[in-house]
């Protein structure tokens, strides 16, 4: 990304819409051609087209980045036309974006877009497929899903009036208009239920049951939790089972549900090995105090230091737990109640 623009005087580039639409167009394209560089669209290469044509850029008219001295913020409507340039083309970059912060504490993002596309790509939708989204955001994973499903088949929730209403603005500006909803995502949205795939941008200590609920039979669950993304066929109203996907996945903690995952335990006798590896720490996360790290540790040996694909969650009437390899093998740990 970053390459530079051919044709275009930077200060008067951007000075005229015209300016800018060309080199977002420019920048929309550097950055597909990196995600399909990723792998990411693989799974349904028709995602493409949805990134091609949204303009990020347009959810994010202002952004914060860590500088000296704490975050600085990158704005649309600067007076500085390098400021602007350096804004736009930061919003095409394949990093998320902090859109929303309080006294320092990271409130609301845009995902990198990379990890959207693997994600869009493995819900695995069909023409007329009902989604609800979990975690509204900017609005941009909403308009990328109204683009290949159409306004009508999209609901996307979160429980700031404040996210909610800019993502409105938006997608509206972008020219979308799914369905809008302020409350908490915990709950899901009965009132537009039945859905054919649920997808949630936020992280979770557990599976909430309106989830499992509010999804036809045979539809698709997919949720970030304990650093993971965990792929969930709906079997009924009670019933939901499936394996993580194999790559890591950092997400804002959703408010007004259940509590967002602990910190590690203090890491006393484990070796550095572990310590230093991600897939120990999903490990932990994953089982939530269950084990103490030096019991982890012996599992995660034992079992040749496994990926997260190997893991799985079920939801079962009035519980639900984590595995390793099987539902009813050796290895499994409760989740929270939801």
């Amino acid at each position: 990304m970053g390459a530079h623009h051919p044709g275009r005087d930077h200060d008067q580039g951007l000075a005229d819409p015209a300016g800018l639409a060309d080199l977002a167009a420019f920048e929309r394209a550097e950055l597909v051609r990196e995600i399909e560089a990723s792998g990411a669209f693989a799974a349904d290469p028709r995602w493409r087209d949805a990134f091609t044509a949204v303009p990020r850029h347009l959810f994010v008219p202002y952004y914060y980045v860590s500088g000296v001295g704490g975050h600085q913020r990158r704005w649309g409507e600067s007076r500085d036309p390098r400021a602007r340039e350096q804004w736009l083309r930061g919003a095409y970059e394949d990093t998320p974006l902090a859109t929303r912060l309080r006294d320092g504490e990271l409130l609301s993002s845009s995902s990198q877009p990379s990890l959207m596309a693997l994600m869009l790509a493995a819900l695995c939708v069909e023409d007329g497929h009902r989604v609800l989204e979990i975690g509204a955001g900017t609005g941009y994973n909403a308009a990328l899903l109204s683009y290949r499903l159409g306004d009508a088949c999209v609901t996307t929730v979160d429980l700031d009036p404040e996210i909610t209403e800019s993502a409105r603005r938006h997608l509206a500006a972008a020219g979308y208009h799914p369905t809008v909803v302020t409350g908490d995502g915990a709950r899901g949205v009965p009132e537009r239920a039945p859905f054919d795939r649920i997808i949630a941008t936020c992280t979770l200590a557990s599976i909430p049951r309106a989830w499992v609920a509010q999804c036809r039979p045979g539809g698709l669950i997919l949720t970030p939790l304990a650093t993971g993304l965990v792929a969930l066929t709906v079997r009924d109203a009670e019933h939901a089972e499936g394996f993580f996907l194999h790559t890591p996945a950092y997400f804002v903690p959703l408010r007004g549900g259940s509590r967002p995952e602990p910190e590690p335990a203090a890491y006393g006798g484990v070796p550095r090995l572990a310590r230093e590896s991600d897939l120990f720490h999903f490990l932990l996360a994953l089982t939530r105090g269950t084990l103490d790290p030096q019991e982890a540790y012996a599992l995660w040996g034992r079992e040749g230091m496994p990926g997260r694909e190997r893991y799985g969650i079920t939801v079962a009437a009035g519980a639900a737990w984590a595995w390793l390899d099987e539902p009813e093998g050796p290895y499994s740990w409760p989740l929270p109640a939801s």
